[in-house]
């Protein structure tokens, strides 16, 4: 096996289950993977050696990683190639090892896009059954767009225009109360300007005076749509903001 795509195949597989690990460790209150492994039978051994160590751990966050991106493999087959090619014996040349890793790449992309397709059918209708009854709270409002909104507190200051700049404090919720972002957790609010943000975040935020508070209900249409955003925000996720004006600035 070629050293190259073998080393790309292993960090890709170490790298994966680092960033999870450490997202983790950051205290990230949404989940960053799916099908997650854990190691809770784990029995703890000790190796020979520091060396035998790391060829152990290699294989385990291989193994965990291949597993967790939904990749069917045969453990002998993957011990074969990693034997054959430590004794320069591969059975495959390198054009077939990069045909047989294009078919699983371009399954892969496929068996991705079926189920980004079907979590984005069931977000949005979920979506939608939320919006349908949380319109009939008589504190909730609903403008032309769909964007539904409520006031938490009314402030005295001016509106901004889509031309401004805001500074603003934020949670970003899903519908299921996960949070999957907030200013207000960091301890620090954020200025950006309101045309470089969601439409539902351009039009919810020019309804708002400085020193206001408002719950924004945004319809993915207005949000992210089919796409999402991250591993956080599926496709066609409805998404609630809790928002407070602190000024325009610009």
């Amino acid at each position: 096996m070629n050293t190259r795509i073998f080393l790309t195949i292993a960090i890709a597989a170490l790298m994966a289950g680092t960033v999870g690990a450490t997202a983790q460790k950051n205290g990230k209150k949404a989940q960053t993977t799916t099908n997650e492994i854990t190691f809770t039978n784990a029995d703890p051994k000790t190796m020979n050696s520091a060396f035998d160590s790391t060829s152990y751990a290699i294989g385990l966050q291989m193994g965990k990683s291949l597993s967790e991106q939904g990749i069917n493999f045969n453990v002998e087959d993957l011990m074969a190639g990693v034997r054959d090619f430590k004794a320069g014996t591969p059975k495959f040349t390198q054009e077939q090892i990069q045909q047989v890793l294009m078919a699983l790449q371009e399954q892969n992309m496929k068996r991705m896009q079926e189920e980004q397709s079907k979590r984005g059918i069931e977000n949005g209708k979920k979506g939608e059954a939320f919006l349908e009854e949380n319109k009939k709270d008589p504190a909730v409002k609903v403008t032309a767009s769909g964007l539904q909104y409520k006031v938490i507190t009314e402030g005295k200051g001016n509106k901004p225009t889509k031309a401004n700049t805001v500074k603003v404090h934020y949670t970003g919720k899903l519908i299921d109360g996960t949070v999957f972002d907030s200013s207000v957790e960091r301890g620090e609010p954020i200025e950006f300007p309101l045309a470089n943000v969601i439409a539902g975040w351009t039009e919810g935020v020019q309804l708002m005076p400085v020193g206001s508070k408002y719950v924004l209900y945004i319809p993915s249409s207005l949000a992210y749509g089919p796409n999402g955003a991250g591993q956080t925000i599926g496709p066609n996720e409805t998404l609630i903001f809790e928002v407070e004006l602190i000024d325009i600035t610009k």
